[in-house]
């Protein structure tokens, strides 16, 4: 009566995945391999079968030893077909059959010795081992072998090349092979291309007889962007996958973008974008693909895209299929259904009905949303009893207080004695130049690293992963090995310049000026306040809720800062790609953006040691530093504290960030070099991270006022943010 109870639990599962989608499922995996206590590679196979089936199906959460995990595609084949006989219930032998066998695995180690006993096989088979192991070593010698046998060069890339990607783009679909493993073969694929393109050239048939494409896609990075990483992987995925990829770059304007469709005769367009100006870009290309009259499907993707995002802006402009692709892994699949034509009217009509759907739940939540005003919200604002700094006549008088001091109380004006902000021990401009990259090293956190590759996982847990553990440790060997390339050959330039200044609020802008007689201003910055109605005790937080009133007299600061480590990068990458060298590009950029962020953390924490100097006496270890147990804040421009880019403009003219550390800014406020962090530092000891969320119309008219904009213009800038309907 057992003998079903592994299908009933997949069935169940797919059954209340279909009729009740909300609800969770989890399971003790555990219990189905109990009588092969002991057996450890059969328990393993066991395992790894039965997830493999019960997460298709729809499994959200499995109970299981972790050590007890492998990979479904390196279960043998013969274990294999005896554990699904017994798990899918296939035949009435099957449990007789499985005990015998798993006689001869007991006490076997896991650990297998690679060999080159591939070498042996015919060629074919070994450019597919090539392929999806990410092998370069033999490729051009196995190639110019395959092209021996073949009656024109053309025939390789048809034949043996492209059943090779084929594995891949099946393994990769199937979850059977990770991202940066399908970038790897993209490079092996590559180079055995360039090894043929003389020789089908030579032919001169290369235009008109090469392997058929199964779609042509244009890609680029919108107007006033230049990250263009996940662009790079999902055109590296789509072209292991047989897509014609034509990949424009960065900064490229609406018309350069939908010109080159109509000249590529694409069938597909690409735009990705990380900055949040680059979401209304992308909604203005979808207006001008609508008012020249094209058809074809527009794919939107990047970091601040989302699929609210997409349904709400940008697919009401276009009457052509509009379709989210939140990562690489998805690209292939939206592909294929939408140039398919046995799949393409069901695919859109589904996806324009979820799309309706999130429309109205989204303006269900605007009409719902309880925000407060803007004069609610600031009345609620964070409170601090304010003192004057130690060093200032205006607290001599008064009992001695340490420098950033803050009492019971200080920080909701309940009591207590208060808050004395730190004077900085220097103030004004300091920059560095070609700053140790070693240094910097050290202060990587490397977890948004894995990330950018698409392996999710905290490090260094990452690393002994049941499921990504084995590429997570090749992929972070290959990262450190280029590092050290990095830092010996020096390929990268770390600058960077911070700024101390004395400031002021006034309202919820900062006044930054240029010296203690604060009779000039430097900058103002101007801030965004939560307006989300928020129970009682809790402020609506906004940045300048963390420095001193003007109207207090106490004399406040705030600091300023703009880093790089992406001096040289350009020459580099250019040389990878020249070199049909994707994996490698894609590592130095990844990278060279880790460095950036260990920068801006090693700055800020001499800022806080020395150049500032209120937390002289901190000794944190860069684990305490990645999470964030010191004093004090650093908000980037662009984040959720403070969401509008502009305001990087006045910033880096207060910095003079391309004079004094190389980095300039697009009209988007992008910053060049990519790899480039920038924002203002607080020192207050309650200043936290926070999210303005959406705003209502009031605090943007106050905003546009207080920037000197029209409404329409600080609609546009404040988009992702607007709780209303512009």
């Amino acid at each position: 009566e057992h003998n079903n109870y592994a299908v009933d639990f997949i069935e169940a599962t797919r059954w209340i995945k279909h009729n009740l989608p909300y609800a969770k499922i989890s399971g003790g995996v555990s219990n189905v391999s109990f009588s092969f206590r002991g057996n450890e590679p059969v328990r393993e196979a066991i395992h790894t079968a039965f997830l493999y089936h019960a997460i298709q199906a729809g499994m959200d959460m499995g109970i299981v030893n972790a050590g007890q995990l492998g990979v479904y595609a390196e279960i043998p084949k013969d274990l294999l077909e005896r554990v699904e006989d017994v798990l899918l219930n296939r035949r009435p032998d099957a449990t007789e059959r499985l005990v015998e066998f798993a006689e001869s695995f007991k006490g076997q180690s896991k650990e297998q010795i690679e060999d080159l006993s591939w070498r042996e096989a015919p060629v074919g088979e070994r450019l597919t081992h090539a392929l999806v192991r990410g092998i370069t070593t033999y490729i051009v010698e196995d190639t110019e072998a395959a092209r021996l046998e073949a009656v024109r060069p053309i025939h390789v890339i048809e034949g043996p090349l492209m059943n090779g990607m084929n594995v891949v783009g099946d393994l990769f679909g199937a979850g059977k092979m990770f991202l940066p493993q399908v970038v790897k073969s993209a490079r092996v694929m590559k180079q055995a291309v360039a090894h043929l393109i003389p020789y089908i050239e030579e032919e001169k048939r290369l235009s008109g007889e090469a392997a058929q494409a199964k779609g042509k896609i244009i890609m680029a990075t919108v107007k006033g962007d230049v990250h263009d990483i996940g662009k790079n992987i999902v055109g590296v995925v789509l072209q292991c996958n047989n897509y014609d990829v034509v990949d424009l770059g960065v900064m490229v304007p609406a018309a350069k973008i939908l010109q080159a469709a109509i000249d590529e005769k694409a069938d597909i367009i690409g735009l990705s974008g990380l900055i949040t100006p680059s979401l209304e870009e992308m909604a203005h290309v979808a207006k001008e693909m609508q008012r020249m009259g094209m058809t074809i499907p527009l794919l939107i993707g990047g970091a601040t895209t989302s699929l609210a995002h997409t349904a709400v802006k940008i697919e009401p402009n276009y009457s052509g299929p509009v379709v989210y692709v939140k990562d690489a892994s998805r690209g292939v699949g939206v592909c294929t259904s939408l140039l398919s034509p046995d799949l393409r009217d069901a695919y859109i009509g589904k996806l324009k009905a979820e799309y309706v759907a999130v429309r109205q739940r989204h303006q269900e939540r605007q009409t719902s949303a309880k925000r407060a005003s803007l004069a609610v919200a600031r009345a609620n604002d964070f409170k601090t009893n304010w003192l004057p700094s130690p060093f200032s006549p205006e607290r001599a008088a008064l009992p001695p207080l340490p420098a950033g001091t803050l009492l019971a109380g200080a920080g909701r004006g309940a009591g207590g004695e208060g808050y004395a902000p730190p004077a900085p021990t220097m103030l004004g401009l300091k920059s560095f130049q070609d700053y140790p990259l070693a240094e910097i090293a050290a202060r990587i956190d490397w977890t948004p690293f894995f990330q950018a590759w698409e392996l999710h996982g905290r490090y260094p847990r990452i690393l002994e992963d049941v499921v990504v553990g084995v590429e997570a440790r090749k992929l972070f060997a290959d990262a450190q090995a280029m590092l050290q390339k990095i830092i010996a050959e020096k390929w990268l330039a770390a600058n960077a310049v911070i700024g101390l200044f004395p400031a002021n609020r006034v309202g919820d802008d900062i006044e930054i000026y240029t010296d203690e007689s604060r009779s000039q201003i430097a900058m103002t910055y101007h801030a965004l306040r939560q307006q989300t109605e928020k129970p009682a005790g809790k402020p609506n937080l906004c940045l300048a809720d963390f420095i001193a009133p003007k109207d207090s007299g106490v004399k406040d600061y705030i600091g300023a800062f703009a880093v790089t480590t992406g001096i040289g990068i350009d020459a580099r990458v250019i040389k990878f790609e020249k070199n049909h060298d994707d994996y490698s590009a894609i590592m130095l950029k990844a990278l060279a953006d880790r460095l950036a962020e260990a920068f801006a953390e090693l700055l800020h924490e001499r800022v806080r040691r020395e150049f500032w100097g209120y937390a002289k006496d901190e000794t944190l270890s860069n684990e305490d530093l990645i999470e964030e147990k010191y004093r004090g804040i650093r908000p980037a421009p662009g984040y959720p504290a403070c969401p509008e880019h502009s305001e990087k403009g006045p910033l880096f003219e207060l910095l003079h960030a391309p004079e004094n550390a190389g980095i300039t800014l697009t009209e988007s406020f992008a910053m060049l070099p990519t790899a480039a962090v920038s924002g203002l530092y607080f020192a207050h000891p309650e200043s936290t991270y926070f999210a303005v969320a959406k705003i209502d119309r009031d605090q943007v008219e106050d905003y546009a006022r207080r920037k000197g904009w029209d409404m329409q213009t600080a609609e546009q800038w404040l988009a992702p943010n607007l709780g209303y309907s512009n």
